[in-house]
């Protein structure tokens, strides 16, 4: 989740510029060794080793009512039912042969239904990883194979397609909403899964360093690979994320709507609408795919106060509000945007389209879950343009990738992060691994930044080879394999 500003910083010769500096270091900047440390104290992380993130996420006690409401028909998931069909989940799954550490491959668009598989077979102790329901069949059976899941989770109209894809593999066919209160009503697999007996949830011995997901990116360089995050990885950031960044308002976290536009495959999408924001007793309104005038009918009908995006959603809801929908917005408390570079045209439109709307960015990754900087504005600051502070418990480092040395504020250098969302490392690549984690705990993003003298994050051009388009990562060797197999191609290279 990166936030782009260009016109704070001019880089020379593609190597470090210092911007302005003070004589004197700010108290949160060590020039000894070159740290920036959060501006916000630390926060006590669960230190029991015996502790699963869907057990944590439950223990937290709220007055919310609604946790999921599919937004097309309304049909809602309360969170006094939630838990047992978690239980029930995990119970089907359970007497379906899953056992703990096998590999369930979630293939879904967003629905109610994405949480209550994912934190079913979480409580079961297996393994989720999660996929993008658009991909190519080439692309599937390679995470498939490469992650060596047991089962799928997909849409009903997939299932046929996926299970003769996959060598008989056993694939789940998923409806789009969830009538909670006609579930024996129907006589499917996944039914039968949750509703079965939630007693007869088997209660594993996971601790926080079990791997919990492998969520698949291009890290770096190089073709997607499977990100390790554990159980501890997902805890930490729902507290040094989620929890922490509504710590900072006044208002009741169980009052507020959420729309879950962006995917719950990704993990800005996972992090909030299937673990996080559910500790808090928010109700998350689910659309299955992003659609500008049902976004505006979603925002008005539910009375969204919360809408995460990534560029191109941020500049539908701008496009809306010009065109005299701007009334149907006034439910709306805040608007983050993540994921993909930001310009400074379309912040500028958006804050003047909605004025009373509090904008913010974020920065973080993949191999960080999502832990990084968030953006915070007061009645004497707004920095729309920045990535934010750095949340509690995290450590930075901007290093001069040419020479190797750590730079101070207003200096401009590739970001290092350190902090207990850092990953465990990538699937079956030791040195992928060695190459974004060193042996100190760092993880070398390769995003180029600078800090500001009051500490926040700018994001201004990348190292990476990696292709951003609308939030999502495509590796260059990727498209390089694709057009490859055209038979009038001999050779090709792809640059971002």
């Amino acid at each position: 989740m990166a936030a782009l500003s260009k016109a704070h910083v001019e880089l020379s010769d593609g190597i470090n510029e210092t911007i302005k500096l003070t004589e004197s270091h700010p108290s949160w900047y060590s020039p000894q060794t070159g740290i920036y440390s959060s501006k916000y104290p630390s926060i006590n992380l669960p230190s029991q080793p015996l502790l699963d993130v869907v057990s944590f996420i439950f223990s937290h006690k709220h007055n919310g009512l609604h946790a999921l409401v599919d937004s097309a028909s309304g049909l809602s998931v309360p969170y006094s039912k939630l838990l047992p069909l978690v239980k029930s989940m995990a119970a089907g799954l359970h007497h379906l042969g899953v056992k703990q550490g096998d590999v369930i491959l979630i293939l879904l668009p967003n629905s109610v239904c994405f949480p209550v598989v994912f934190l079913g077979a979480l409580s079961l102790g297996a393994v989720v990883t999660t996929m993008n329901p658009l991909s190519s069949l080439l692309e599937i059976k390679r995470q498939f194979l490469d992650c060596n899941a047991s089962l799928v989770f997909a849409a009903i109209g997939k299932v046929d397609e996926l299970v003769n894809a996959l060598g008989g593999c056993h694939v789940v066919g998923v409806p789009e909403a969830l009538d909670v209160n006609s579930l024996s009503s129907n006589d499917s697999v996944f039914h039968n899964l949750i509703s079965s007996d939630p007693a007869m949830a088997p209660r594993p011995r996971i601790v926080q360093q079990d791997t919990a997901a492998i969520l698949y990116s291009s890290g770096t360089t190089g073709r997607s690979k499977g990100v390790m995050l554990s159980h501890g990885n997902f805890i930490a950031m729902i507290e040094l994320f989620v929890r922490f960044e509504a710590s900072l308002y006044d208002y009741p976290s169980s009052e507020n709507v959420y729309l879950a536009v962006i995917p719950m495959f990704h993990v800005y999408g996972l992090s909030l609408f299937v673990l996080g924001l559910l500790s808090l007793g928010g109700t998350i309104v689910t659309m299955k795919r992003f659609n500008a005038i049902e976004m505006a009918r979603s925002i008005e009908k539910y009375g969204v106060t919360h809408l995460h995006s990534v560029p191109p959603i941020l500049v539908a809801l701008t496009k809306k509000a010009k065109k005299g929908c701007a009334s149907s917005f006034r439910s709306l408390k805040q608007v983050c945007c993540g994921a993909a570079p930001l310009s400074e045209k379309s912040i500028t439109e958006l804050v003047e389209s909605l004025p009373y709307v509090d904008f913010i960015q974020g920065y973080g990754m993949t191999e960080s879950t999502a832990v990084a900087t968030r953006g915070y504005n007061t009645i004497g600051a707004h920095r729309y343009s920045s990535a934010g502070l750095l949340s509690p418990n995290v450590e930075a480092k901007v290093v001069d990738w040419v020479k190797g040395a750590h730079l101070p504020p207003g200096s401009v250098g590739e970001l290092w992060l350190r902090s207990p969302g850092n990953m465990k490392g990538y699937l079956n690549n030791i040195e992928a691994t060695m190459v974004a984690l060193d042996k100190d705990g760092w993880l070398h993003t390769g995003d180029i930044v600078y800090f500001d003298q009051e500490g926040y994050l700018y994001v201004i051009d990348r190292l990476k080879e990696v292709i951003k388009y609308k939030g999502f990562q495509i590796a260059p060797a990727d498209l390089e394999a694709v057009l490859m197999t055209h038979h009038e191609i001999l050779d090709a290279a792809v640059t971002g």
